[in-house]
C-alpha cells in the first residue's frame, strides 16, 4: 500500500574512518514499517519475525498510522514511526510512504515482502563500516554507553529503542478483518540520549524498565534525520 507525499531529497552516505571499521559485533539493524490494517503486510511481518531469530540482526517493527482510518486502528501504530519513516522516504529521494516497508541499516530499502531482496542488503550492510558501542557500569555503578574517539563526518545522534519481542492481535475490521497479526520487535519508543561528534565518550543510560519484562532495549548510533546507521547493541546490562 502506498501514501503519496511531496518533498523530494537525495542521500549522502559518507564512509566512516578505518579506525571505525574494526568491531566485535557486527549487528544490522532491520526496520520493518508496517501496519495491521495493511492487507500485504502479514507475509512483511512473518519475515520479520525469522530475521529476530538471527544474532547479527536486530530486526524492528514500527507500525505506522496513516492507514488506521480503514477502519482498523492499529494499538501499535504511533505517529513518531510514521515520522521516522518520512524521513527515510526524504533520504531515498521518495515522493511517498508505504508498507509494508523494510529499510536496512538506515541505507537502503526495499518491499518488505521481498525476501531475496531483503537478504541481499542485509548482506550489503555488513560490508559497511560500523563503530562498536560498549556497555558497563562505572566506578559509581552507573549504566553507561561507552564510544570510543573515531572520525565522524558530522554529528551524529545516540538512541535509546525499546520494544516488546511479540504481540498478537485479533483484528476484528478493515482489510485484515478476521485475522490474527503476530508482530515481532514492535517498538514501544525512540529516545534521544545524546549527540556524538566522534569524541571518545560515555552516555548514561536509563535502567532498563522493571514494569515489564518482555521490554527489550537497544542502543543505536545514527546520522541525522533518520540517516545511516552507524553502529548498534541490544541492551544487556552488566552487574558490574
Amino acid at each position: 500500500m502506498q501514501l503519496t507525499w511531496f518533498g523530494l531529497f537525495t542521500v549522502l552516505l559518507v564512509p566512516l574512518s578505518a579506525a571505525a571499521q574494526t568491531v566485535a559485533e557486527r549487528l544490522t539493524v532491520v526496520e520493518l514499517f508496517t501496519s495491521q490494517g495493511c492487507s500485504s503486510c502479514p507475509p512483511a511481518d512473518a519475515l520479520l519475525g525469522e530475521l529476530a531469530k538471527r544474532p547479527d540482526v536486530l530486526a524492528l517493527s514500527e507500525n505506522v498510522d496513516y492507514w488506521d482510518y480503514l477502519g482498523w486502528h492499529d494499538p501499535f501504530a504511533s505517529h513518531e514511526n510514521t515520522r521516522r519513516q518520512r524521513a527515510y522516504s526524504r533520504h531515498f529521494g521518495l515522493s511517498y510512504v508505504y508498507t509494508p516497508q523494510i529499510v536496512v541499516q538506515g541505507a537502503m530499502h526495499t518491499t518488505g515482502t521481498d525476501r531475496e531482496q531483503v537478504q541481499r542488503l542485509i548482506a550489503r550492510a555488513h560490508s559497511l563500516p560500523m563503530i562498536s558501542i560498549g556497555i558497563h557500569r562505572d566506578e559509581t555503578g552507573r549504566l553507561v554507553a561507552k564510544l570510543s574517539d573515531v572520525s565522524l563526518p558530522e554529528v551524529v545522534d545516540v538512541w535509546l529503542v525499546r520494544f516488546d519481542p511479540s504481540h498478537a492481535t485479533a483484528v476484528a475490521d478493515g482489510e485484515n478483518s478476521g485475522r490474527q497479526i503476530i508482530n515481532y520487535n514492535v517498538v514501544r519508543t525512540f529516545t534521544r540520549l545524546a549527540s556524538w561528534d566522534g569524541s571518545a565518550m560515555t552516555v548514561p543510560l536509563p535502567e532498563p524498565q522493571q514494569a515489564s519484562d518482555d521490554t527489550d532495549e537497544a542502543i543505536l548510533v545514527q546520522q541525522p534525520s533518520a540517516g545511516r546507521i552507524l553502529g548498534a547493541i541490544r541492551m544487556q546490562v552488566p552487574v558490574h
